[in-house]
């Protein structure tokens, strides 16, 4: 089941599971933006990811295509926003198997029970570039040899490490420790299963998550917790030294896990995007003797290794976090056009609403979020923009009718749900350091002289060129759960 799949892939592991345990409290444990790190601010990510699950699951559910966020966008807001997710998905996955990379290293180095940055090299480059890791290049380009020979293989692999990862967890349990193991099996009624293995497994994640936030400044005090491995140290200084190594242990399983299903699902999205024509299509070709897209895995490995080689963690978390809100916040933005908006069958009065509300919606949750990030004790902007993002969702909700009605599973509550997960989504981009916006603004500004110079043409090209076979299936949508053109 492919959306089954892109969507875990895309939700869990890159904003709750590996933030979890592996690339948390960076730099400062406890600030983000230069304000003090609540565990709050861990629940309104947990709270962002699960409404954001709500709207992957209506979509994976209506519209079963493969490409997942690329694929949702494309249809519902063009082939330029499809761009811009591709470029920040493509972003995405390079920034998270580096990032994940440099944090095996740091586990490693813990297990090792040697100094911090032991296994770095250091260098005269400028501070966040300085400590060179050869460790995560060569965990990267194993992960993507494994990936590339076969498929097969690979789950084997992930297999056998989850079964030597659940004999540690047992023993966790005979400390009365409580963990919570969602088994997924094979999908058969895709448009029951989806949503259940998504909400229920993202739900479970969740309260997982906040509840390890909780607990490690319960274990440490937050100005002593180690930025490399927190959690292995905080066990350390309660007195379970034993425990610091099997949580090391388990946590360089888990993120040997998380680089092996990644690359395989960030080879396949680079493979969708590259049948689009969004990137050249040599990215496309698939092996005939092993069966996977090598050229798509080879460009995330070599992109990443060179990235995780150089990059601190402190570099790369923030345009990680950025990324993957952004393409959140796009998401959330997706799903009210689709319920509000039908090409041809909408009026265009209600397409100008839908517009201006949007607009209402967006600009209030960034003047809440930029209020925050100017004055956290403050009170009066909140008066202003909170009411503001109300009223418009309220507007929306009384003055534009749904022009689509889900036939199977639908997100409750639209246009609230919708409209919370964007003020979520931005909130948390706004209280991200601002060294992370420049780098995704210039990341940003790549992207688009790219599209300018070869994405914009090659696209064009392949909706008009005729005689060239084309790779992917046209995308079809089932539009017969439309409702009657609304009046004017």
């Amino acid at each position: 089941m492919g959306s089954m799949g892109e969507v875990g892939e895309e939700v869990q592991p890159r904003s709750i599971g590996d933030g979890a345990s592996k690339i948390s409290y960076r730099k400062n444990p406890f600030k983000i933006g230069g304000h003090i790190e609540l565990p709050c601010h861990k629940h309104a990510t947990g709270i962002s990811a699960m409404l954001s699950v709500f709207c992957y699951t209506e979509f994976s559910v209506e519209i079963p295509v493969a490409g997942g966020s690329f694929a949702y966008l494309r249809i519902e807001l063009g082939d330029f926003v499809a761009f811009i997710t591709a470029g920040n998905i493509l972003l995405e996955s390079i920034v998270g198997s580096a990032a994940v990379a440099r944090s095996w290293t740091s586990y490693f180095t813990t297990l090792l029970d040697r100094p911090s940055n032991s296994l770095r090299f250091h260098s005269s480059l400028t501070n966040g570039y300085n400590l060179l890791d050869p460790i995560a290049v060569a965990v990267l380009a194993v992960a993507a040899i494994i990936t590339m020979i076969s498929t097969r293989k690979t789950s084997y692999l992930n297999w056998i490490a989850s079964a030597v990862n659940n004999l540690q967890l047992f023993t966790l349990l005979m400390e009365d420790l409580t963990t919570l193991l969602p088994w997924l099996k094979e999908t058969k009624n895709p448009s029951r299963d989806i949503p259940i293995g998504l909400l229920g497994s993202m739900s479970i994640i969740t309260v997982v998550y906040c509840l390890m936030a909780l607990s490690l400044p319960m274990m440490q005090k937050y100005t002593e917790i180690d930025t490399g491995a927190a959690f292995p140290m905080a066990f350390q200084s309660v007195g379970m030294k034993w425990a610091k190594y099997l949580v090391a242990l388990g946590a360089l399983k888990g993120m040997t896990t998380v680089l092996l299903a990644g690359t395989l699902g960030q080879a396949r999205y680079i493979t969708h995007i590259a049948r689009a024509h969004i990137i050249p299509p040599w990215f496309a070709l698939v092996h005939p003797k092993t069966g996977t897209p090598i050229n798509a895995t080879l460009l995330i490995v070599v992109s990443s290794s060179c990235i995780a080689f150089f990059s601190s963690l402190d570099v790369l978390t923030g345009l990680l976090s950025v990324s993957t809100l952004f393409i959140f916040m796009m998401m959330a933005v997706a799903l009210l056009v689709r319920r509000y908006y039908v090409r041809e069958v909408t009026p265009r009065p209600h397409l100008l609403k839908l517009v201006f509300f949007l607009v209402i919606i967006i600009s209030s949750s960034i003047g809440t979020s930029a209020y925050w990030g100017l004055d956290p004790k403050g009170w009066v902007g909140y008066v202003v923009t909170v009411p503001i993002w109300f009223f418009g969702t309220l507007a929306m909700s009384v003055f534009l009718p749904q022009q689509r009605s889900p036939k199977v599973w639908g997100v409750p509550l639209v246009p609230w749900l919708p409209s919370l997960s964007i003020a979520t989504n931005i909130f948390l981009m706004g209280s991200l350091p601002s060294s992370a916006f420049e780098r995704f603004g210039i990341c940003t500004v790549v992207m688009l002289i790219y599209y300018a110079f070869f994405g914009l043409h090659a696209t064009y090209d392949m909706a008009h060129k005729k005689g060239i076979p084309e790779s992917p299936e046209p995308l079809k949508v089932d539009d017969s759960n439309t409702k009657q053109q609304a009046e004017p």
